[in-house]
């Protein structure tokens, strides 16, 4: 029984023995009220009415002035059985049996009655005197304290509270699960037994913001457990004050965060792996060169699995059917493999040069296939140290083992399912890529030789047409004019000049696709040259007349002139081919800025939308409306060529059936 419960009993006794003056009774702080030996109230202080929440009518209640009344567990306590009715009934003083009282507006009240009997001079009971003890706020205390102190009891994380000074002053089952020590190992002992040597400054810091009465929040930090580990952390520290607000103290909740740490690097790790994937991905689809396809690939598994070194050895055995070649290597030179033989055949190996499947052991230093084979037997003296193992065959579309992946780390353990996951992905990609890669060699292979005829058929072809149109010239001047076989021979002339054209363009193709189209800058004027065209190609045109539309008389350019003409004539040509129907084309030369602009306009048959980007392709021909109209689709070819090879732009502004504008631009100084 606390002091306070002892001095309301004396009090209750005291009242009951004396007379005390109204106002004195009225006035006390404590509710008090009193009974005849009927059990009906006969009077009450403001205190009573105050903690009933209501007020009883004198000489007509019995017992007690509250609205309700429970036991401490909750069920209702009958009125008649209630601590005042007891010591009336059985003449004795009951002290401190607490009950709970309900007022009028609900509210419940935790109450310590302390009802004493008041006897006469005979010894006859007469009425009592009942005191309440109001200890609502005490038991409230006590059930947060109960509830702070099962919650700390029973915290996955570590509570510990300190003082000043840095020594452990509580120590919870959440701190023996963490650091390892039990309550009576800690107790006591300086809390810097759990402070990493190199982190003993961080007490001072936490200790002196504490002083301040500053709260240390989310400080994340590492911390030794009893056997020397290392444990991340995460502290949130307070400072503890005495009744008077003094700080005498610091509680630290500490809480293991090395799971939450493993999923922050586990996502870190996997946007990276992503990342890597998809730059990866994004290289080798787009690559057709195989040396740096699987370079891309050898860096990209090395770091997707975490190996030390990775290499790929193409799967092309020597005359003895057991060599493979070394082709890419990451995370190691070139030279720590050059002073050793490449791999055989050897059990390791032809597991994976088989394409029988992926191999991944956690140490091969330790597998039955290791180790057999001479002259080393083992691993060679100054071999990279290969312990962790992940070997991974690249297998082509037709089932072609290309090679193999082989990636190593000089610690066990390192490679894991998701690793053999990940890479299986990244060669299965590989794989198609290195097939699409083979194949554009074998294009280019054919491409070349291709080239390499139309070149030398082209030289071949003009020997004789050189010769033929010698010889139909001196046979068409040896013809009187009035000869009706001179016609024929002009006409075939004619065709033997437009053969000779062709014959040209397919060597420029040819020299274009092998960059060696020459040419020769030199300032000309571009007007004139405009002028010198139109005039050759009007004299042998009868058909459309060329109109100059444009008042430019001189403009310098610095471009090989023997080929901007190749352009224009090109360009006329085709507007009078593709505009039979039309009796003339315009042809203007103008100046924007520091380039020159020739525009050529036609009022044929026109070309659809979809096809501008198109027709300056090779060999393209826009066949559904000029299926009649002869031609090998490479003029607009070389004429973008040669304007490209000056830094210009050559388009086209057409539609169909309303004609073309096809316009040139370059600039004017080189």
């Amino acid at each position: 029984m606390d002091a306070g419960t002892t001095n309301a009993a004396e009090m209750t006794h005291l009242i009951a023995n004396t007379k005390l003056p109204y106002e004195l009774f009225d006035h006390l702080p404590i509710a008090i009220y009193t009974c005849d030996k009927d059990g009906y109230i006969t009077s009450f202080n403001k205190a009573a009415v105050k903690l009933w929440g209501r007020t009883p009518e004198t000489n007509k209640e019995l017992w007690c002035g509250s609205w309700k009344i429970f036991k401490t567990n909750g069920q209702p306590l009958p009125l008649d059985t209630c601590p005042m009715a007891r010591t009336l009934k059985e003449g004795i003083a009951i002290e401190g049996e607490e009950i709970i009282i309900q007022r009028p507006d609900g509210a419940l009240v935790n109450v310590l009655p302390y009802p004493v009997p008041v006897f006469d001079t005979n010894g006859n009971i007469t009425g009592a005197v009942n005191t309440l003890i109001d200890v609502t706020e005490q038991r409230s205390g006590e059930r947060k304290q109960a509830m702070l102190a099962s919650i700390i009891t029973t915290s996955d994380d570590a509570i510990v509270s300190k003082t000043l000074e840095g020594i452990v002053t509580s120590w919870n089952y959440g701190a023996e699960q963490l650091f390892g020590y039990t309550e009576s190992e800690a107790i006591g002992k300086s809390i810097t037994m759990l402070i990493p040597k190199d982190r003993l400054m961080e007490e001072e810091e936490i200790l002196s913001k504490i002083r301040k009465g500053e709260k240390v929040e989310h400080y994340k930090t590492l911390r030794m457990t009893k056997n020397g580990v290392e444990i991340p952390v995460s502290l949130a520290i307070s400072p503890m004050m005495d009744s008077k607000g003094n700080i005498i103290g610091a509680s630290k909740i500490a809480r293991n965060v090395s799971k939450q740490q493993l999923a922050e690097q586990t996502l870190q790790q996997y946007a990276e792996n992503l990342e890597i994937l998809n730059t990866v991905g994004k290289v080798i689809s787009e690559k057709l060169d195989v040396q740096e396809i699987l370079q891309n690939v050898t860096d990209a598994t090395t770091m997707l699995s975490g190996a030390a070194f990775g290499a790929f050895f193409y799967n092309k055995l020597d005359e003895e059917g057991e060599s493979y070649m070394l082709y890419t290597l990451s995370g190691a030179p070139r030279e720590a493999f050059e002073k050793f033989g490449m791999p055989r055949n050897t059990d390791v190996f032809s597991h994976t040069f088989n394409g029988l499947g992926i191999v991944r052991v956690d140490d091969i230093t330790k597998d039955p296939r290791y180790g057999h084979n001479h002259p080393h037997y083992g691993m060679p003296k100054g071999h990279l140290p290969v312990v962790s193992y992940l070997a991974v065959p690249v297998i082509s579309k037709s089932g072609e083992v290309i090679g193999g992946l082989f990636l190593g780390h000089p610690e066990p353990g390192r490679f894991t399912k998701e690793h053999e996951i990940l890479i299986s992905g990244v060669i299965s990609q590989a794989s198609v890529a290195l097939d699409n890669a083979k194949l554009y060699e074998e294009i280019q292979i054919l491409n070349s030789k291709k080239d390499e005829f139309i070149g030398l058929a082209s030289h071949e072809l003009k020997t004789p047409m050189t010769s033929l149109n010698g010889y139909l010239q001196i046979i068409d001047r040896s013809l009187p004019d009035d000869d009706k076989n001179k016609l024929f021979i002009q006409k075939a002339l004619a065709q033997i000049n437009k053969l000779s054209g062709l014959i040209s363009d397919l060597l420029d193709v040819s020299k274009i696709e092998a960059g060696k189209l020459p040419f020769t800058y030199a300032v000309f004027n571009l007007p004139q040259l405009i002028d010198e065209v139109v005039d050759l190609m009007q004299y042998s045109t009868k058909s459309h007349r060329i109109i100059v539309c444009s008042d430019i008389d001189d403009l310098l350019v610095n471009a090989d002139r023997q080929r901007i003409e190749q352009v224009v004539i090109n360009l006329i040509s085709n507007a009078i081919k593709y505009s039979p129907q039309a009796d003339h084309i315009n042809i203007s030369v103008s100046q924007q800025d520091s380039k020159a602009i020739v525009a050529v306009q036609d009022f044929g048959i026109g070309i659809n939308k979809e096809q501008h980007d198109r027709i300056f392709s090779r060999f393209y021909r826009v066949d559904d409306l000029a299926a009649h109209i002869s031609g090998l689709g490479i003029g607009l070819y070389i004429s973008n060529e040669i304007i490209t090879r000056h830094q210009g732009k050559l388009s086209v502004d057409s539609e169909t059936g309303k004609g073309s504008t096809f316009k040139f631009e370059i600039p004017i100084e080189q």
